[in-house]
């Protein structure tokens, strides 16, 4: 919007936090809000001030584009984009390898993208992306055990978006703005 850089992410990365803190491309380091939240579908909308951003940092960001999930295909390639392990920025490459996945997280039933591109601690809140570039999901669990390799999961941005469009519109207050 005309005041904030809206970041989507996952519930699960902000939850119990009070501060947050965003990296962006050009390496330089923000703080930012919580502007809305919802544990149930494991999303969250971050509020990152313009104010505080140079005019070069503003012109290295790229604003996501948003595929459809929901005319993905299974066997399609994806990309998974995150900061696995916390170590900056990763790219990981594989294939859409089921839709309308039931998995219950965090006692949360949750209906996901599965993908075997890698998905690890630190790529949650990160884009899964179509080979046109176009966001079609985000990353946000896999599974492990020894009997288990590459199943990992994306929140549909099909899904995702009328979440997400609601949680942008909520009104940040203050503690003496609220009841």
């Amino acid at each position: 919007n005309e005041n904030d850089l809206l970041i989507a992410t996952n519930y699960h990365v902000i939850e119990k936090t009070s501060s947050v803190q965003v990296i962006l491309a050009d390496g330089t380091s923000h703080a930012a809000t919580v502007k809305g939240s919802d544990a149930q579908s494991d999303l969250a909308i971050l509020a990152l001030p313009i104010s505080g951003l140079t005019q070069e940092t503003l012109d290295s960001i790229d604003v996501a584009v948003l595929g459809d999930s929901d005319s993905s295909r299974i066997g399609q390639m994806v990309v998974a984009i995150g900061n696995s392990l916390g170590h900056g920025p990763t790219v990981t490459v594989g294939y859409l390898s089921a839709k309308d996945r039931e998995v219950t997280i965090q006692g949360n039933d949750m209906i996901l993208l599965q993908t075997n591109a890698a998905i690890n601690s630190g790529n949650s809140g990160g884009a899964l992306l179509n080979t046109k570039g176009e966001v079609i999901g985000i990353n946000n669990a896999k599974l492990t055990s020894t009997e288990i390799e590459g199943i990992c999961f994306a929140i549909p941005i099909s899904e995702a978006t009328p979440i997400l469009d609601e949680l942008m519109t909520k009104e940040i207050l203050s503690e003496e703005e609220k009841g």
